[in-house]
């Protein structure tokens, strides 16, 4: 019920938690100001003290995985950073049995013994580590300290590498492992991966001035979302003794709380500008967007939190910890936008156009522009022309709209049926752009699956004890006899921790398929008949194809539970705040929709390769695991920014008694420019990480970009006018056995409208018979006739 506030300021009111924090913090400026730093700088202070915690590496990883890292940890073991170094000769006359080949063996052995930084060096010689045409050995050695570390130490042992190389020009002398291929990694994307976030908020600062033409009022959006990010970063810490943090869930945290942080500022600054722009007193424009922009934003972001929290369902730390963060950055987003924002307005009052960019000058046309239309019949303020025109066409003709976006967007999505995802191999993340990444292709071309060995970690009660011997000596055997390998078979035991750890390189090398069929026959025969007969002796497979596998089977199996608990909450969401089954119905299949097309174009791009030179990719032949489920939950949120941002706006309308396609029309085209620019902000940050070299960021920041593309353009300026256009007023139907729920709507019209009569809240002012047979209002509302 709303009531005058005349003592005060003759304003309007309505129910409302956003209106009634955004009246507060008018009223209050200086304390919400206030409050907020003092949060941010709290929250900071308590994150710094309390440390972060970061996800283990067991706890990354499933499966057998996870219980061999487990078994290592557990006995005080830490695998050691193992290093390679690959020397092959030119020609085909040359052996490993020549002199020369010899000499630059005892060449290489000496150089990285003589850094001090390695240990355990073999010969290739005594461990028979050589190809099978004779032309290729490998001298292996293990890095010295903290594996964690060793990239930083392993500078002396390349160049000591290097200089052997220089000295024996018909041979070729590499090194790889995991040392080097981290530091290879930080030196060659570290920088750029820095760079594209840092990057990220001049490109959003930048078109929110080119949006509003005024320093000031770009501003504002770009310091809510970076005050924001800055207290989530200090709450994760605080959060990571309960919920362990990640450098990744950092990154995707700081992705989401830019997008949605610039977004509800942009609504709610757009608003009100709007509001001021018809000639309203800025009290009234700042009440205005607070009911009506404010309680978009708090929908949207309760929506938001609820698609991010369906990460907690994977099983998986590192998703639950991107889960948990990104939640965490929209409802502190979504706070500071209906608290600390209507308290900055009301300070700066006009000063908010200061700053204004002479050939960007777009804020004051827009406004003249609008208030010429406030006196003209029929025109809307705030209105796009282009989609203005587009949206009649829409509107003339919804059915020939509905069938032609609709399937369009079919069509896009059909590559997502045969989409395969793995986790990808070091050529298909790098392609050939890395020296590392040659020798990683020359190794497992000479050694296949050396590269990347299957490790098998055998715990056993006495790992000495006769029957275990036999049982390991029969699994190094059998493992080469059953052709899943072709060896050599290593195995190194720690007889203190009773832990023997077996590498056992696997047929198929860098063809994750091939591979794959090895694992399973090493897992499912060879360790029966052998390891498996003995009691008490454990032996879970782990390595890197392993860890594709069981990560993969883990994300196929947490994809029915939180593609559920998404979509149900969302749906119920959507029902509670709008009081219609036909929106909350529509607004899931809309936002699949949406989704299918991007698993489409991921499909297409990188995996079959159709286009993928366009955006400076390579068709690799998969999607990484992570990136489909991680996409629908990102995706399936964000796009209810818009959704509910418009939907918002075509309900107020109605609410003001036009009929519903004059509320699709006035809601789409005022929303129009707001959504664009939000888009295009989203569309800009994401694309930029589509630049980066590595494949599963192109795929990431390409799959974003495109997914948001089309929701504001396609899904929210075409389909959604075209399905509600031919849905008429059973938009708003809610059946007689749903009007128990809980009435979470509120009526925004009487503030729109500048009344501050004591109609009963839903009440629209000129009842008509809609196609349901049933008033305006009592389908609105969710009454009986």
């Amino acid at each position: 019920m709303r009531t005058v506030d005349s003592a005060r300021t003759g304003a309007p009111r309505v129910r409302g938690i956003a209106a009634r924090a955004g009246g507060w913090s008018a009223r209050h400026r200086w304390a919400a100001v206030t409050v907020w730093v003092l949060f941010v700088v709290l929250a900071m202070g308590l994150g710094s003290a309390a440390g972060r915690v970061d996800v283990k590496e067991s706890d990354q990883l499933s499966g057998e995985v996870s219980r061999a890292v487990q078994i290592t940890e557990d006995a005080g073991l830490k695998a050691p950073a193992g290093e390679t170094v690959l020397v092959q000769a030119d020609s085909s006359s040359v052996k490993a049995t020549s002199p020369e080949f010899r000499s630059a063996v005892d060449a290489v052995m000496q150089a990285v013994q003589s850094t001090g930084e390695v240990t355990a060096v073999t010969s290739p010689y005594s461990t028979k580590s050589i190809s099978a045409d004779g032309r290729s050995a490998l001298v292996q050695f293990e890095m010295r300290g903290d594996p964690e570390t060793a990239s930083a130490r392993v500078e002396p042992v390349l160049k000591a590498v290097d200089k052997v190389q220089g000295e024996h020009d018909g041979l070729v002398i590499e090194e790889i492992g995991s040392a080097s291929m981290g530091k290879t990694f930080e030196d060659a994307f570290g920088d750029d991966f820095q760079r594209a976030e840092l990057s990220a908020v001049p490109v959003a600062l930048g078109i929110l001035l080119i949006a509003f033409g005024a320093l000031v009022a770009a501003l504002l959006p770009v310091a809510l979302a970076i005050t924001a990010i800055i207290a989530t970063m200090g709450l994760m810490g605080v959060v990571s003794h309960l919920q362990p943090m990640s450098q990744t869930a950092n990154s995707v945290m700081l992705l989401v709380g830019l997008a949605v942080g610039v977004d509800y500022c942009l609504f709610y600054l757009r608003r009100e500008r709007e509001e001021r722009a018809k000639g309203r007193d800025a009290q009234t424009a700042l009440m205005i967007a607070a009911a009506t922009s404010g309680r978009a934003i708090i929908v949207s972001g309760v929506t938001v939190c609820v698609a991010m929290a369906g990460m907690l369902f994977t099983g998986l730390a590192e998703f639950e910890a991107m889960g948990l963060a990104s939640l965490m950055v929209v409802a502190v987003a979504m706070v500071g936008s209906v608290t600390v924002l209507p308290a900055l307005l009301s300070l700066l009052g006009e000063r908010v156009e200061k700053g204004r960019v002479p050939f960007l000058n777009r804020l004051k046309r827009s406004a003249d522009s609008q208030r010429k239309s406030a006196v003209q019949p029929g025109a809307a303020s705030g209105e796009s022309r282009v989609w203005r025109a587009v949206l009649n066409s829409v509107l003339r003709r919804p059915w020939t709209a509905l069938v032609i976006a609709a399937g369009a967007l079919t069509a896009i999505a059909l590559p997502a049926v045969g989409m395969h995802t793995q986790n990808l191999t070091l050529d298909q993340e790098f392609g050939s752009s890395l020296p590392i990444v040659q020798t990683y292709e020359r190794l497992n071309a000479a050694f296949p699956g050396g590269a990347d060995p299957a490790r098998v970690v055998v715990k056993a009660d006495d790992i000495n004890a006769a029957p275990v011997r036999q049982a390991l000596a029969d699994f190094r055997e059998q493992a080469v006899a059953s052709g899943a390998s072709k060896g050599p078979v290593d195995m190194v035991t720690h007889d203190a921790e009773n832990i023997a750890v077996i590498d056992v390189p696997l047929v198929g090398g860098s063809d994750q398929s091939r591979a794959v069929k090895s694992l399973d026959l090493l897992r499912d025969q060879v360790r029966p008949d052998t390891l498996g007969k003995i009691d008490g002796v454990e032996a879970p497979i782990t390595g890197q194809v392993a860890g594709s596998k069981d990560f993969n089977d883990q994300i196929v199996g947490a994809v029915v539970p939180v593609f559920a608990f998404v979509v149900v909450f969302a749906f119920l969401l959507m029902l509670l705040c709008f009081r219609s089954l036909t929106i909350a119905v529509t607004s899931i299949v809309l936002n699949l929709l949406s989704v299918g097309a991007a698993y489409g174009i991921l499909t297409a791009v990188f995996q079959h390769g159709w286009g993928a030179s366009l955006v400076g990719a390579e068709g690799v032949g998969a999607i990484v695991s992570w990136l489909p489920l991680f996409l629908f939950v990102i995706l399936f949120g964000l796009s209810m920014d818009y959704h509910v941002f418009v939907v918002s706006r075509i309900r107020e309308a109605r609410l003001q008694g036009r009929s519903t396609r004059d509320a699709i029309a006035h809601g789409v085209v005022t929303t129009a420019g707001v959504v664009t620019s939000a888009a295009v902000i989203m569309v800009a940050v994401f694309a930029i990480f589509g630049t980066l070299s590595m494949q599963s960021m192109k795929q990431m920041g390409v799959g974003l970009a495109a997914a948001v593309l089309i929701d504001a353009t396609i899904i929210r300026g075409v389909l959604l006018p075209a399905v509600m256009a031919l849905l008429d007023e059973r938009n708003w139907y809610l059946p007689k056995w749903l009007r128990w729920l809980p009435d979470l709507t509120h009526d925004e019209s009487g503030v729109a409208d500048g009344v501050g009569d004591d109609r009963a809240p839903g009440a629209i002012p000129s009842p008509a018979v809609g196609a349901t047979g049933e008033t305006p209002d009592s389908t609105l509302t969710g009454q009986s006739r």
